[in-house]
């Protein structure tokens, strides 16, 4: 029988009306605390209680080691709001055992700002741009759509009033909320074509995405259209591309090698399409990885990594991945380093257009079995005044689960 370990780590949330909105428990807690670690701002909110005081850390990864440097003290952790919804909560919890830690949750900015709309929490999104790529909000705009996003500073609603302009959404309602729940709350409305507020430095933003008639449509299902990518003509046309991502199964938090990744098509669409999924492109062309990194910004993957190398060498090293798709440099033996890096359930995925590459994933499909499709596209295409079907290059695809 394991004897229970009393926590000695307590995060708590806390709010623009400071100790006074706190639970009695949670108060308790705070006010008996022998450190209290938070920013500026949470000091601030708590500063009649008497405890040693350390500001947030820099860089922010520091603050494990701090925590574990005072464990036998009666450490609080003080957040904003739920400190397991986009907060610090997560990160500690993923470092230091959970059995060590109590949380102690407050209302959060996503639920007052949903309060402060008459948003139902069910039918939005709520997003993050605190500390990360602005850029990651663009794959969420779509038509309709009413997002949440806690932002990275004052100026960080005008950059994405920019991004819904530019994707023709300009028509988009704004609303900047500040000090939520506190006696200096504010309000700012307006449209993204026009925005020019000046807003406090920490505030969650309120969009109500209205697309214009020349609006973008990108909805985060596979097969964007291919004049959505900047390209030299040699990418993963739409119609191969979905039934590529189809077999790639990308899911939550998944990480995807992207072999010659070229534009970088496949590996954004399979970022877009799943929450927090990770995206390495391996591209030996730096005009191309150049495409990659410009389509990965527009599209909302600012975070999709590009390496330079030429494989099998340049997998040596990454980390394993939980599908991987071959669109160029295809051969036996990369296919075998793919196949031994890849994850237990991991979806292998090659496209081949020519008949030398067919070759190799006609044997492959013979060593290992899988799936092995033959994909043809026509489109239809003005022929003098009338309109007739032009083939795309035919593709040859070989994938399979590991099992």
């Amino acid at each position: 029988m394991t004897t229970a370990t009393a926590p000695w780590l307590h995060i708590v949330g806390i709010g623009e009306d400071g100790m006074d909105g706190l639970t009695s428990a949670a108060k308790t807690i705070v006010t008996s605390a022998d450190v209290i670690i938070g920013g500026d701002r949470h000091h601030k909110l708590s500063d009649e209680v008497a405890a040693e005081r350390i500001a947030w850390p820099h860089p922010f990864d520091a603050l494990i080691d701090t925590l574990k440097s005072l464990k036998g003290r009666r450490v609080v952790v003080l957040a904003t709001g739920d400190p397991l919804w986009f907060s610090v909560g997560a990160r500690i919890g993923r470092a230091v055992e959970p059995r060590e830690i109590s949380y102690h949750p407050q209302i959060s900015a996503f639920q007052l700002a949903a309060v402060r709309m008459g948003w139902s929490m069910a039918d939005l999104e709520t997003l993050t741009v605190h500390g990360r790529p602005v850029e990651t909000m663009i794959a969420f705009i779509q038509p309709e759509a009413r997002l949440l996003i806690l932002t990275t500073g004052a100026k960080t609603p005008a950059q994405i009033a920019t991004f819904l302009t530019e994707r023709g959404f300009g028509r988009s309602k704004m609303t900047v909320l500040a000090a939520m729940g506190g006696e200096n709350e504010a309000r700012f409305d307006g449209l993204a074509s026009n925005w020019n507020h000046d807003v406090p430095e920490f505030n969650t933003l309120a969009v109500e995405c209205i697309a214009d008639q020349n609006a973008a449509l990108m909805p985060r299902v596979p097969g964007l259209a291919d004049e959505l990518f900047t390209h030299d003509g040699t990418m993963t046309k739409r119609e191969v591309r979905a039934a590529t991502l189809a077999k790639l199964m990308p899911m939550r938090g998944a990480l995807l090698w992207d072999v010659g990744t070229g534009c970088g098509s496949v590996a954004i669409e399979w970022m877009r399409a799943a929450a927090y999924s990770r995206a390495v492109g391996i591209e030996p062309r730096a005009d191309r990885r150049t495409m990659a990194a410009t389509n990965a910004e527009a599209l909302g993957t600012p975070r999709l990594e590009l390496i330079d190398g030429t494989v099998p060498a340049a997998l040596t090293d990454l980390e394993p991945p939980d599908a991987i798709f071959i669109g160029g440099g295809l051969s036996e033996k990369t296919v075998d380093a793919c196949l031994a890096a890849l994850r237990p359930l991991g979806r292998l995925v090659c496209n081949a257009v020519t008949l030398e590459s067919e070759e190799v994933l006609i044997r492959l499909h013979r060593r290992h079995g899988g799936d092995l499709v033959k994909l043809q596209i026509n489109r239809a295409e003005p022929v003098g005044p009338r309109t007739g079907w032009r083939p795309l290059m035919p593709v040859t695809q070989w994938s399979l689960v590991k099992r």
